[in-house]
């Protein structure tokens, strides 16, 4: 029992340290009392349950990595202007604290890391590989990150929450309307609302994505990813998982021929009993304990 509780211990650190940098920031969640958040959403809603999935962000976070690639604009941005191949595990913080303050935090805490990534966003601008010039806070590339990120979340929870607790299709529209939010904060525009828009924007966008030398590259790295045997062992299990999670034409793109046979037989119970063990090792939430606590505490009383 000792040897289980300890190695439970020494998990859930681990996962808070590379996912949460060791602080959860628990203020972030816990007021102003009564605050609904910038969401509005409540425990039971779509985007909190999935966004609140362990495997299913964690395998579906990898996924829109490698959806994102695709845009060659986009990819021209984060590989001319981010710290993920120096820093990645600060990369990794820097985009959980994001999505957990925006979906469970106070309005004013997603309000203020909302501001902070428009700040970061007006510096990120140049040229392309291929002529272009873009800039990170371009409307439009803007709802292309954010739409291959909800698709990528959705899917993941899809494949990974229990079949009982997996979205209605009604569900799925609602999730994407929940979460459009947060893009058009950011400033994006035109932000697709349900899965079928989702599609028809895919659709739309994909005669202008291609794997440029970035991307592959950008795969490539993901792929080698860990500071340790075992943390490299689990990104493995995530990454390959998350092939199953990208659309047909977005593995073709990438050169990933890896066979349905193996990403269903294989991949998808491994990643299931790995993200388990994460999910015992982390225990509840607290996270959503405190935004519950801030949520059912009444709001002070004028004076």
């Amino acid at each position: 029992m000792e040897v289980l509780v300890g190695l439970r211990a020494r998990i859930a650190d681990e996962l808070k340290a590379t996912v949460h940098g060791g602080d959860l920031r628990l203020e972030r969640y816990e007021g102003p009392a009564g605050d609904p958040g910038l969401l509005g959403i409540a425990p039971g809603d779509p985007a909190w349950r999935v966004h609140g999935h362990p495997t299913g962000m964690l395998t579906g976070g990898f996924a829109a990595l490698m959806l994102q690639s695709l845009h060659p604009l986009a990819m021209a941005g984060v590989d001319q202007h981010s710290d993920f191949r120096s820093d990645p595990v600060g990369r990794l913080i820097g985009t959980a604290r994001f999505i957990t303050t925006t979906t469970f935090g106070s309005e004013p805490a997603a309000r203020q890391e909302i501001a902070l990534v428009r700040r970061i966003h007006t510096r990120v601008r140049g040229t392309a590989p291929d002529g272009r010039p873009y800039r990170a806070d371009d409307p439009e590339l803007l709802t292309w990150v954010h739409t291959a990120e909800a698709r990528s979340f959705l899917a993941g929870y899809q494949t990974y929450a229990s079949r009982r607790a997996r979205l209605t299709p009604a569900e799925c529209d609602t999730y994407y309307r929940q979460v459009a939010p947060v893009a058009e904060a950011l400033g994006a525009r035109r932000v697709p609302r349900s899965s079928r828009e989702i599609e028809r924007y895919l659709s739309r966008i994909r005669p202008q994505l291609r794997a440029t030398p970035a991307a592959l590259d950008s795969v490539r790295f993901l792929r080698r990813f860990g500071r340790s045997a075992r943390e490299r062992m689990v990104v493995d299990v995530l990454m390959n998982a998350s092939v199953g999670l990208l659309p047909d034409w977005a593995r073709a793109e990438l050169g990933i021929h890896r066979p349905t046979a193996v990403r269903s037989c294989w991949d998808r119970p491994v990643a299931t009993a790995v993200g388990r063990t994460l999910e015992w090792a982390r225990g509840p939430s607290e996270i959503h304990a405190a935004a519950q606590r801030r949520m059912a505490s009444p709001p002070p009383a004028d004076t």
